[in-house]
């Protein structure tokens, strides 16, 4: 009982990373563009795609850790500001259900564009989990990518990500405009390369969780939307903007369902949403929100 309780804590703390990797991007995006971002799911997607492309390209297993970080960089750099500059920026002012709507149409295009350019047949590349090779834990032997790397890297960035945000000026400017953007514009804040700039780091986020997720599972169309469906629970769970609560939040969600993968198997797919529920029916702001008077 007892090892099969630690082998579920540590199956939980890996996948509690990679989902953390994606909901801090589409928190981070809500708490200053306050739009509810679907197509967040395809650039987890696309990331995937792309740094699977990479490691097949490089071929060296030592290059396979190296293509999964230009992965994340190259989509975060080349889709963040295309989407924000040429779509959302025309609709910050509009209704939030149009924005809503704007971005599952995004989304849409963004999944039947994965279709076209890798098609439809499965892909996996695991050169990444090959190098690092694997730990022994009670017997079990694990992956070094999933027991060390993806759990690291969740912890490296959120605490980057709170590190940019209270020390650095863009970080501040940032935390300004998410608080009050008309008092941030008055005393000279530039809230439109304030956006540019959450949506880009949001867009990076997003896609380094597909391409740390790669090497794990097999590739094939409809991945981003497991994730961004996982990735809203996280959010709601937490409260919206929160980014420390995303952490937090990521990992019960990651424990509860790895311990009813142990345990209870059937409530496996059911475990995050009904946290998420529990969560709102007595937190209906989230664990970590706060409820906001509304200026009219």
């Amino acid at each position: 009982m007892g090892l099969l309780l630690l082998l579920a804590v540590l199956d939980g703390l890996a996948y509690a990373g990679q989902l953390f990797m994606v909901a801090v991007g589409l928190t981070l995006v809500f708490g200053v563009l306050k739009i509810l971002n679907v197509a967040h799911g395809s650039l987890f997607a696309i990331g995937a795609y792309v740094a699977a492309t990479l490691i097949g390209w490089f071929g060296a297993e030592e290059l396979s850790l190296l293509a999964l970080a230009i992965a994340a960089l190259a989509v975060g750099a080349l889709l963040g500001p295309s989407i924000e500059r040429g779509l959302l920026a025309r609709i910050y002012d509009k209704e939030h259900v149009l924005q809503l709507l704007v971005t599952f149409a995004l989304f849409m295009i963004l999944e039947d564009l994965q279709k076209l350019l890798w098609g439809v047949q499965p892909r996996f590349e695991d050169a990444p989990v090959r190098l690092l090779g694997q730990v022994e834990v009670g017997g079990i032997f694990y992956t070094a990518y999933q027991l060390l790397l993806l759990p690291g890297v969740a912890l490296v960035a959120l605490l980057l990500l709170v590190w940019f945000l209270r020390r650095t000026l863009l970080g501040r400017s940032i935390v300004a405009v998410t608080h009050d953007r008309e008092a941030a514009v008055a005393i000279g804040i530039d809230a439109r390369f304030v956006y540019l700039s959450t949506f880009t780091i949001g867009a990076g986020l997003a896609a380094l969780g597909g391409a740390l997720a790669a090497p794990t599972t097999s590739l094939v169309p409809g991945i981003g939307v497991q994730m961004i469906v996982l990735s809203f629970a996280v959010v709601a769970t937490a409260g919206l903007g929160q980014i420390e609560g995303a952490a937090v939040t990521a990992l019960l969600i990651g424990l509860a369902r790895s311990l009813a993968v142990y345990f209870a198997p059937e409530l496996e797919v059911v475990v995050p949403y009904l946290l998420m529920v529990a969560v709102l029916l007595i937190r209906p702001a989230g664990l970590f929100g706060r409820r906001e008077l509304r200026r009219v």
